[in-house]
């Protein structure tokens, strides 16, 4: 059985192959309902304990992930997970990394760069991906 995300929750955002991945504010209540299976946390020290399994990256607010390599392997197991498990990315308001994060996995699902933060604004949040270094990041991302 394939576990998966109500398609037509908020912040639910669909990649072109129907995977679904979930993108949250930290700094907002878990939504009602059913909970991640894994989630990739951005955040620029580590998050508290969570009853799922969790991948922490350090990842600044407003800033780049501080390991590129470790990064695009957490964000293809994200991926690679999300076809048979709820997968949750999130950072702390659930927009700048949490946005370029997803951008990134939307380019390795098949998005071409220069179009996976206008993909993640249309399908995610209209203010995905904060600053132009964030949005450099994921065009040159792959």
């Amino acid at each position: 059985m394939t576990a998966t995300w109500d398609p037509t929750a908020s912040g639910v955002l669909r990649l072109p192959s129907g995977r679904l991945i979930r993108g949250r504010g930290l700094r907002h209540p878990l939504p009602e309902g059913t909970r991640p299976e894994f989630a990739l946390y951005l955040l620029g020290k580590e998050p508290p304990a969570v009853a799922w399994e969790s991948t922490w990256l350090r990842w600044p607010d407003f800033r780049l992930p501080a390991d590129r390599t470790e990064t695009a392997a957490a964000l293809r197991e994200a991926l690679e997970r999300s076809g048979t498990e709820r997968v949750e990315v999130a950072c702390g308001g659930g927009k700048g990394r949490t946005g370029t994060a997803l951008a990134c996995i939307a380019v390795l699902d098949g998005v071409p760069g220069a179009e996976a933060v206008s993909y993640v604004r249309k399908h995610y949040a209209p203010r995905a991906v904060e600053t132009p270094w964030q949005r450099k990041f994921v065009k040159r991302f792959g």
